[in-house]
């Protein structure tokens, strides 16, 4: 199957009612969540929770771990449970395909091969500060496709809108990024009460805010 029909099998798993609550309600947490955490907050049974979020997996939209939620182990521990968390994978579908994807990868390369890091970095922070004003920093980035978490007194980006041109070129995208984000804030008047920085860590953005 090519990557333009997996991408729309994935979106069109979606247009279930109960299967996109499901999705939305994990993608809208913190952590991995279990089935039986999905069915209550959906009010349906644990074995329909459990249907739909496998659909999900087999869609390519949510990835599975293995944890035993009571923090207990060895004999007598139990079973680990099955949790669901948002996967890494980017699914878009247009119609008819459209190759912006390519463009992107092109443009990276050439102004890595450039040495126009700083150029694009400025260009960036230009576009987030023109960008609507939000006072509400969780509102804000969520606004422009991120997945804010707060975590004590920061706030970290459980994904990151240009992923797969990060993988490529991490420090072209991930400078970008941060650059990205500082205008936001400078947009937004927030600058004075949060700062961006660079701080990656396995599954999720290279950015993360802290207060100030």
């Amino acid at each position: 199957m090519t990557d333009d029909l997996q991408d729309l099998d994935a979106v069109a798993s979606l247009t279930d009612g109960v299967r996109r609550q499901a999705y939305q309600l994990i993608a809208g947490g913190s952590g991995p969540v279990g089935r039986d955490e999905v069915a209550e907050a959906l009010g349906v049974g644990r074995t329909l929770a459990a249907f739909h979020l496998d659909k999900l997996v087999a869609a390519g939209l949510l990835e599975v771990s293995y944890a035993r939620r009571s923090g207990r182990t060895g004999p007598g521990a139990g079973r680990p449970a099955k949790l669901y968390q948002v996967a890494a994978a980017e699914h878009a579908v247009s119609v008819p395909p459209r190759a912006y994807r390519t463009a992107a990868e092109l443009l990276a390369e050439a102004v890595e091969q450039a040495g126009a890091e700083q150029v694009l970095y400025q260009v960036a922070r230009r576009h987030g500060r023109r960008a609507e004003p939000e006072p509400d920093v969780t509102a804000l980035l969520t606004g422009h496709g991120y997945a804010p978490v707060a975590v004590e007194d920061r706030i970290e980006l459980r994904n990151c809108p240009f992923h797969r041109l990060a993988d490529q070129f991490p420090p072209v995208v991930c400078g970008m990024n941060l650059a990205l984000i500082t205008g936001l804030l400078d947009g937004a008047g927030l600058d004075g009460e949060w700062a961006a920085g660079m701080d990656a860590a396995p599954g999720r953005c290279c950015v993360t805010l802290s207060k100030k």
